[in-house]
């Protein structure tokens, strides 16, 4: 062989196997045992996409790979309930937990654990003084901040210790620390006003100065890698509302939902964020009121603020979807089908019965959760007829413990999906006669047992 061919045998060689190396794989594993599973799975998701599915064996254990992550904080979900994880490159994390004790029961181990194990302590904390400070609302703001600011000197405290701890972690782990520690502190102090409000209704607006906010200065707005970490969330959430209220604005209102999503716009430089929070309150705003009236002007502001087609287009949906059906209007008939694949009228499955016709999807809304309301709604009114029908998924997908027979699906030819092109939940109150009573209740909203007592009644 030439020298010349060697030498450029050897580059060739060289350049392989620095690729190789420049392009070694990175593996975290995550897995762990579920005890008294909900599901045959465990998802993890960051932010609101899901990363990947992993599947319960005989044993009710799982084990996944994930491929070349970065150091960042995930969420896992099993059944109706979800806790966080955070993993760095080559972590080997395992979890334990009872689903009957979800949190308290959570404990982690492997490489990586002492991260984990640190932050569900900090959460289960978080959960403890938010009920030792439940009675401490009707206190003086000069007396409420003393509470707090001992708290706060205790957290700081622990901070400083976890720290020394965890020196060499990186600057993301410990501004989570720290956010785990300090912003549920600083959440009850946001949270104030309006409780304090509630508790003391006969009493005059007591002055707050700046001082009792000089937490403040020490938020940041932009963390949008942790946007749905609820210690930061929560904070972000608290302070927002805390502000359009301090402005004069009745809770809940109109003009309170509307004055919110411009707060919203105005504090948010990250795109993602502000778009997220921005449909996420129009929508639970929405829902809470448990009416098919809505605030035009809300929803026009919220068109006008969001950069995200998708929500636009979902939000044009709801709006249309509520023009379908109105109150005072006999139902329209439409086709539904039993799990056993038959068709029925609707007309006929309630004739002469009050009833409330659930449409849901398991997208925005767990089994468990709607299992609960409904078991306790229809036991506390045995004359109304519950009918629940589902908008999408698989045909024989069901509400466990629920009467089988009185849950249906809607097919791809239902006049129905005319008026659920959102595919988010809506429930119909239907009285004997017909008449649509409310054309966009929601189980979710307070106002729900009202609507459903006086359906009861009239």
């Amino acid at each position: 062989m030439s020298a010349k061919l060697k030498l450029v045998t050897y580059v060739l060689l060289f350049i392989t196997l620095t690729g190789c190396i420049s392009e070694k794989e990175s593996i975290t594993y995550f897995g762990g045992k579920i005890i008294n599973p909900k599901d045959n799975c465990v998802i993890l998701y960051e932010k609101e996409a899901i990363v990947d599915t992993f599947y319960l064996d005989d044993k009710n254990k799982f084990l996944g790979k994930l491929h070349n992550i970065s150091g960042s904080l995930f969420v896992f979900k099993h059944g109706p309930e979800h806790q966080y994880l955070y993993l760095e490159p080559e972590d080997s994390v395992l979890i334990r937990l009872n689903t009957w004790d979800f949190d308290e029961s959570l404990v982690f181990s492997g490489k990586g654990a002492k991260r984990n194990n640190v932050l569900i302590d900090c959460f289960l904390d978080a959960e403890k003084d938010d009920t030792s400070f439940y009675n401490l609302y009707n206190l003086s703001p000069a007396r409420f901040k003393n509470k707090v600011s001992l708290l706060e000197k205790q957290k700081k405290a622990r901070l400083k210790e976890l720290l020394s701890r965890f020196e060499n972690e990186s600057q993301e782990y410990k501004k989570l620390l720290e956010i785990s520690l300090t912003y549920p502190v600083y959440r009850r102090l946001e949270n104030y006003q309006l409780a304090h409000k509630r508790a003391n209704r006969d009493l005059i607006n007591e002055k707050i100065d700046e001082t009792f906010f000089a937490h403040r200065k020490f938020i940041d707005f932009e963390k949008d890698t942790i946007m749905y970490y609820s210690a930061y969330r929560d904070y972000i959430v608290s302070y927002l509302y805390n502000t359009v209220s301090s402005a004069g604005h009745k809770l809940y209102s109109d003009e309170f939902t509307t004055e919110l999503l411009h707060t919203i716009d105005n504090h948010f430089h990250s795109e993602e964020n502000r778009n997220t929070l921005l449909r996420q309150t129009i929508i639970s705003h929405f829902y809470r009121k448990s009416s098919c009236d809505f605030n035009t002007n809300a929803f026009e502001t919220f068109l006008k603020l969001t950069s995200n087609n998708e929500d636009v287009a979902l939000i044009k949906r709801l709006i249309n979807d509520t023009k379908k059906i109105n109150k005072g209007k006999k139902l329209l008939n439409f086709k539904i089908t039993d799990l056993n694949g038959s068709n029925h009228s609707i007309n006929q499955v309630i004739k002469g019965n009050d009833a409330v016709l659930y449409f849901w999807n398991s997208k925005y809304v767990t089994k468990e959760y709607l299992y609960s309301k409904v078991n306790y709604l229809s036991r506390n009114h045995p004359n109304i007829k519950f009918i629940g029908i589902r908008i999408d998924g698989p045909h024989k997908d069901h509400i466990k413990k629920l009467d089988i027979k009185s849950q249906y699906y809607i097919s791809q030819n239902s006049v129905a999906n005319e008026f659920l092109t959102s595919k988010l939940p809506r429930t119909l109150l239907i009285n004997e006669k017909g008449i649509v009573v409310n054309a966009y209740a929601s189980l979710s909203s307070q106002n729900i047992y009202n609507q459903i007592a006086n359906l009861a009644k009239n």
